[in-house]
């Protein structure tokens, strides 16, 4: 109730400004399937390291139309925490600063709703990014593709053992290629394979994350 009344708020004090358009309804055919990389996995400390995002559009992923960006190096990733995310030094050094990255992706993603792997995770990454910011959560519907899966299993006879319900596993259950592991990219493009998978087994459930 209380995300409803936010974003119930966010929307009559944005609708007349610069991302107004963003709290229309979407009347296009298109989603997008969004990942981040983190400096930890607590969404109320950890800071975006890389964001990745792809435009799925009927039964295509347009891999030719994704987004990657890689973040400026925050303050809390050392070293070692570059080897853990598989990142150079580089990418850090030349990433984008927050600021241009939320505005890129906000352009990106529009209103259109959104696909991820543990999606609450991602949207508390972003939000609380995007709020001070720009003075509004994320307004778009989006899909979780674990609990569409998990509802899936929850049909099945058998009550899933929770390694079945891992990134990984549940991609080879369902014949998906792991696109570039624990990369923001790789992981936004495996999520919206598994997700087309799942939709033509006849499964398109959607809900407002």
């Amino acid at each position: 109730m209380f995300r409803v009344l936010r974003r119930a708020s966010d929307r009559r004090r944005h609708a007349d400004g610069e991302y107004g358009w963003l709290f229309h309804p979407y009347t296009g055919d298109e989603l997008v399937a969004i990942d981040c990389e983190t400096t930890g996995v607590d969404p109320r400390t950890a800071e975006p390291v890389s964001i990745g995002a792809v435009k799925v559009r009927g039964d295509r992923v347009l891999t030719s139309e994704s987004l990657h960006l890689h973040l400026k190096r925050p303050a809390s990733l050392t070293g070692d925490s570059i080897r853990i995310h598989g990142l150079r030094g580089i990418d850090l050094d030349d990433g984008v600063g927050v600021d241009e990255a939320l505005e890129t992706l906000l352009d990106y993603i529009g209103n259109r709703p959104l696909l991820g792997w543990r999606l609450e995770f991602d949207l508390a990454i972003l939000n609380r990014q995007i709020r001070p910011r720009f003075g509004f959560d994320l307004p778009n519907s989006g899909i979780d593709v674990a609990q569409l899966y998990h509802r899936q299993l929850r049909r099945s006879v058998m009550e899933p053992e929770p390694r079945a319900q891992r990134f990984e596993a549940v991609a080879e259950s369902l014949g998906v290629p792991v696109m570039g592991r624990h990369t923001a990219l790789g992981d936004a493009v495996t999520t919206a394979l598994m997700y087309l998978r799942l939709e033509r087994a006849g499964m398109p459930d959607r809900q407002e994350a």
